[in-house]
């Protein structure tokens, strides 16, 4: 995939395109999340969330170590309460009477599975999932976490596209620019597959797939070449699919 697929994707993610399709895959990544952490959700900014939390803009960057504060991405989860211990959770008890807030504090410290780092890198903390090549074919464009959100292999038209792990078919559907023939497959552990620019699709929203059960055939829908475009999501943040996959 070129980077306007993933430029296209991020802004799907953000809730500049398609928000049906946003809210859905929000939805696919909404376990609940410990006292004291934040899901985002599509419309927020850094700002509303640490306004809405008595924090300061700078503290919650600090604590979830955002390079980018403008680049929070839907389903990110994010650290809203001082780290227990800090010089900061002190003050903060200090300034908020509610039983609420002080509980959150503590419960915090003993949610290992939330922490800042986990936020800021959910691969980290990610239980791995077992993984097929989606398809054979050339990999002619690498993760990187920035201008590319996952893998791109070439093969010719019809090439069969399988799932990468067993699932339920979320998203089947062209309704987003960019990203043609699009399926979205959840699986267990908060994980996503996406699967572009398929030129057929053959399974439907609902369906339960198996592990190397064919979903689709390769082709060139919205794009200028023939290819699949691949991305492995947690928790709504996208990952190195190769993390997972096989060596081939």
């Amino acid at each position: 995939m070129g980077k306007e697929f993933t430029k296209g994707f991020k802004r799907f993610a953000c809730g500049f395109a398609c928000a049906a399709l946003v809210a859905l895959l929000a939805a696919c990544g909404s376990a609940p999340v410990g006292p004291g952490f934040y899901r985002v959700e599509r419309g927020d900014t850094l700002y509303k969330i640490a306004r809405s939390n008595r924090q300061s803009v700078s503290s919650i960057v600090r604590w979830n170590n955002l390079s980018n504060p403008d680049a929070i991405e839907v389903g990110q989860v994010l650290r809203v309460s001082p780290p227990a211990g800090s010089s900061a959770a002190s003050s903060a008890g200090a300034q908020r009477t509610t039983p609420r807030a002080s509980s959150s504090a503590s419960a915090a410290a003993s949610t290992p599975r939330d922490s800042a780092d986990t936020a800021s890198s959910p691969a980290a903390s990610a239980a791995p999932i077992s993984l097929v090549w989606p398809s054979p074919g050339q990999v002619i464009r690498n993760f990187d976490g920035r201008d590319s959100k996952g893998i791109d292999i070439v093969n010719s038209p019809g090439t069969p596209i399988v799932a990468a792990a067993p699932g339920t078919v979320v998203y089947a559907g062209n309704g987003l620019r960019g990203y043609g023939n699009l399926l979205i497959i959840k699986h267990s552990g908060d994980y996503l597959t996406a699967y572009a620019h398929n030129q057929a699709l053959f399974v439907k929203e609902g369906q339960a797939v198996a592990q190397g059960q064919k979903i689709a055939e390769m082709g060139s829908s919205d794009n200028d070449r023939v290819m699949l475009h691949f991305e492995l999501r947690y928790q709504g943040r996208s990952i190195d699919p190769a993390r997972d996959l096989p060596p081939r």
